[in-house]
């Protein structure tokens, strides 16, 4: 084994040490320099261990990954992400339960802060409204991946600022929200319409075949279209294989536009 690689895995059990007993050793962490603070975020995001009350000492001003999904926070920690400019991924997702701590309040802190994101992962912060996603499209327009799946807070507004101002948008996530026709023909009547790739838009309740009959229509590069669980969309089947010919078309209204399709949310290389 090369003594890189030695050095590397006995820093990394020193910091799993360090996380364990991270109460005794908190007024430590500040000081550290930004490579190994990054080692530490991943160590700790990944166990769970950032909270509200230390998250200020780990961060520093070099972050561009930020995992916390499975971290209890709320938009307490958010706030400390002011010095954070050039954070690029940033995921508050929920693989199960409702995260109830975040609501716009702390998106609109990001996005005040965080021009520079590519990717926010905001699955199930059931308390996120509009507010917050109308921030995140005006003050990060170079965002590329958004998933917005479960924010049941999430309505038209949401989508008509996503498609005007963010136009590299190529995954986008809406499943399980309020939206309805109007909103999806407006995202993709927007400056991203030939950069869209995936579209995850099911049980939203609200949606026709006119939504699906946009995304085909418009979006030239869509790979991935999922619908399933929308009781109004009825005639898509037909649509699909009128506009794209030959691909295939399952039967349980879950659409896929290439062999990668799967049952999973927007690409996320975090």
């Amino acid at each position: 084994m090369p003594s890189s690689r030695r050095v590397s895995q006995l820093l990394d059990l020193c910091l799993w040490c360090f996380m364990k007993n991270i109460s005794r050793y908190i007024t430590d962490i500040k000081p550290l320099p930004p490579n190994i603070k990054d080692r530490l975020i991943k160590i700790m995001s990944t166990q769970g261990q950032i909270t509200d009350s230390n998250i200020s000492e780990i961060l520093h001003p070099e972050v561009q990954t930020l995992d916390l999904r499975s971290c209890d926070i709320s938009d307490t920690a958010l706030l400390h992400l002011c010095n954070c400019r050039k954070l690029k991924k940033l995921n508050l997702s929920s693989s199960k339960e409702n995260r109830v701590s975040i609501t716009s309040k702390g998106i609109k802190a990001v996005a005040s802060s965080c021009s520079y994101l590519h990717e926010a992962s905001l699955k199930r912060c059931c308390n996120l409204t509009d507010e917050g996603v109308l921030a995140l499209a005006r003050n990060c327009r170079l965002l590329k991946i958004i998933d917005l799946g479960g924010c049941l807070g999430i309505t038209d507004v949401s989508l008509h600022a996503l498609g005007e101002n963010c136009p590299f948008l190529q995954c986008v996530d809406f499943s399980a929200t309020q939206v309805s026709d109007d909103g999806v023909v407006a995202l993709v009547n927007g400056p991203c319409a030939k950069k869209l790739e995936e579209i995850h838009m099911g049980h939203c309740v609200n949606l026709t075949d006119e939504a699906v009959e946009a995304v085909l229509t418009c979006c030239p590069q869509i790979r991935i279209l999922l619908f399933h669980g929308c009781p109004l969309i009825t005639e898509s089947r037909k649509q699909i294989s009128h506009v794209k010919g030959t691909l295939p078309v399952p039967g349980d209204r879950k659409t896929s536009l290439s062999s990668e399709m799967q049952n999973s949310g927007p690409k996320k290389p975090m």
